[in-house]
């Protein structure tokens, strides 16, 4: 009774602050609506006035001198401009999904001073290999080219380097707000979750890539969402597998614990559909352009940050200030509150599962008589290769891993969090090294022959490491993604209760497995397994 007493609590305490927040959003949205130009510029003045008042003399100084350089990349309107301020020539191409819904992907085919030539167009045009990068949730392609320097962009680089760049977006963002069956303006359109994206939105991209470039297969490269999708898409989608050679998954997510603020988290996993009465059954959050338009620049950058600290405890430490200011204004794009509500029943079930459409009916005998499907993440048979963050409160590496195939390769940066894989200071000497590594070794042109030795040698060394290693490391093969001392920490451990192998022997074993403290790189692992 006390139990039923507190859930009935529970669910008053959601109705009220769910009313409370569609009467605060009606009156934004309003305002967005009613809100004459000259007023959203009064208040933009009068909020620059109050921040300069509160900073400091130092700071306004700092901030006049690097305005220019950032301010062209914050006020840029579309992909296209933002490539365009540093030399690059894009494309537009449009791919009509499946069930009907009109999706913008952008390509980047040539290096700077490369635009008169013909890039993967059959006989006679360059050959290139393709890579296809996917943005996350609330975000489109903007997101990887909105950095203050060239070497800090992953597009970029990937071009420099000799490839055909493509970036999609998924339905209802900036690019892809339109569909052939229903207008943005129905309640229909927005009726999609991450299923959507999985069923129609990835697979359809790919192949339209794949049939304009001429080629068998690309590499996708995800971020944060954009990994969810492919996990989803390759685990129901077993021909797709023979089209990607390699998943690159920067700050994958996959099954999150939930939010840092105990409140929002509590209240999200008694009951996900409290989004629903909160922000209606289109799209979400879509008073932001509202905010960004009347507040000065750094105020609406400080707002993010303070949002993103009390619902993820991140500290935005790795990015600097002036690549705030830049990006944050292409931070936001629209999806539906379906596609949030989706992430909260995964948070709450603790399962990367399909859509819950009766989550009303089931809940309180769901465990028993019903369960949502689940996307079959261990039927994925192309190489993966994991890049997270030890500071990204969003990665449960340890549940992940028991979620995906045994030849799946997870790699560290220790003091990154979510958003540092787009925008940190040094995201080229920490990340761009494991892509590229990961690019070379998975090369289209002998994908099989490395396809099979990743999966049988990943056996054949779990198989010598088995008395010694925790299962969830051997089958995982985390222990390649360990330092020397990390690993012996672990190891040692069990050598306790297993009685085998000495201490000594471990750590000599350990130090063979990567120079400098650093997980090996892909050509000292080909080494290791020719060995």
């Amino acid at each position: 009774m006390k139990l039923r007493n507190h859930c009935y609590r529970n669910e008053y305490m959601a109705l009220f602050v769910s009313l409370s927040l569609i009467f605060l959003e009606g009156i934004i949205h309003l305002i967005t609506i009613c809100l004459p130009q000259p007023i959203i510029q009064f208040c933009y003045r009068q909020s620059k006035r109050v921040f300069d008042v509160l900073s400091s003399q130092q700071g306004r100084v700092s901030r006049a001198k690097h305005k220019s350089f950032f301010s062209s990349i914050a006020q840029a309107s579309d992909f296209a401009e933002l490539c365009a301020l540093f030399g690059y020539e894009t494309e537009e191409h449009i791919v009509q999904t499946s069930d009907g819904y009109l999706l913008g992907l952008h390509r980047l085919p040539y290096r700077k001073g490369e635009s008169s030539a013909h890039v993967n167009a059959g006989n006679g045009s360059a050959h290139k290999r393709v890579v296809y990068l996917h943005h996350g949730l609330l975000m489109n392609s903007e997101v990887w080219v909105s950095l203050t320097e060239a070497e800090r962009c992953l597009p970029f680089k990937l071009v420099q380097e000799g490839y055909d760049v493509w970036l999609g977006n998924n339905r209802g963002n900036k690019y892809s707000k339109k569909s052939t069956t229903c207008a943005p303006s129905s309640t229909a359109f927005w009726n999609f979750s991450m299923d959507q994206f999985a069923f129609h939105d990835i697979p359809d991209s790919i192949e339209y890539v794949l049939d304009v470039t001429k080629q068998k297969s690309l590499s996708y490269i995800g971020f944060s969402q954009g990994t969810a999708q492919a996990f989803a898409t390759l685990s129901i989608h077993p021909a797709l597998n023979q089209k990607v050679d390699v998943f690159i998954a920067l700050a994958p997510a996959m099954s999150p614990a939930g939010l840092h603020n105990g409140v929002v988290d509590a209240l999200m996993k008694a009951s996900p559909d409290v989004l629903f009465l909160a922000f209606g059954r289109r799209s979400i959050l879509s008073s932001t352009s509202m905010w960004q338009a009347i507040l000065y620049p750094p105020i609406f950058i400080r707002i993010i940050d303070i949002s993103l600290s009390l619902l993820f405890n991140w500290s935005g430490s790795n990015i600097s200030a002036s690549q705030k200011l830049a990006a944050y204004p292409h931070l936001y794009s629209t999806t539906s509150t379906k596609s949030v509500v989706h992430w909260f029943q995964i948070i709450r079930n603790k399962s990367f599962q399909m859509y819950d459409d009766d989550v009303g009916v089931n809940f309180a005998s769901k465990s028993r008589y019903y369960k949502p499907a689940k996307f079959p993440t261990k039927n994925i048979r192309t190489p993966i290769v994991l890049v997270y963050g030890g500071n990204d409160s969003l990665v449960d590496i340890d549940v992940m891993l028991q979620e995906l195939p045994r030849h799946t390769v997870a790699i560290p940066v220790p003091h990154y969090e979510h958003l540092d894989f787009l925008w940190a200071k040094d995201v080229h000497q920490h990340v761009f090294p494991h892509v590229f590594d990961a690019l070379e070794f998975h090369s289209a042109s002998d994908m099989e022959r490395k396809r099979e030795a990743h999966v049988s040698d990943n056996q054949r060394i779990q198989d010598q490491h088995n008395k010694v290693l925790k299962p969830r490391l051997a089958n995982a093969g985390l222990f390649w993604t360990l330092t020397p001392a990390a690993a012996a920490v672990a190891i040692t451990d069990d050598l306790k209760s297993l009685g085998t192998t000495s201490p000594a022997e471990v750590e000599a074993e350990a130090e063979g497995m990567g120079a400098a403290g650093r997980p090996p790189s892909y050509e000292e692992n080909e080494r290791i397994r020719s060995s």
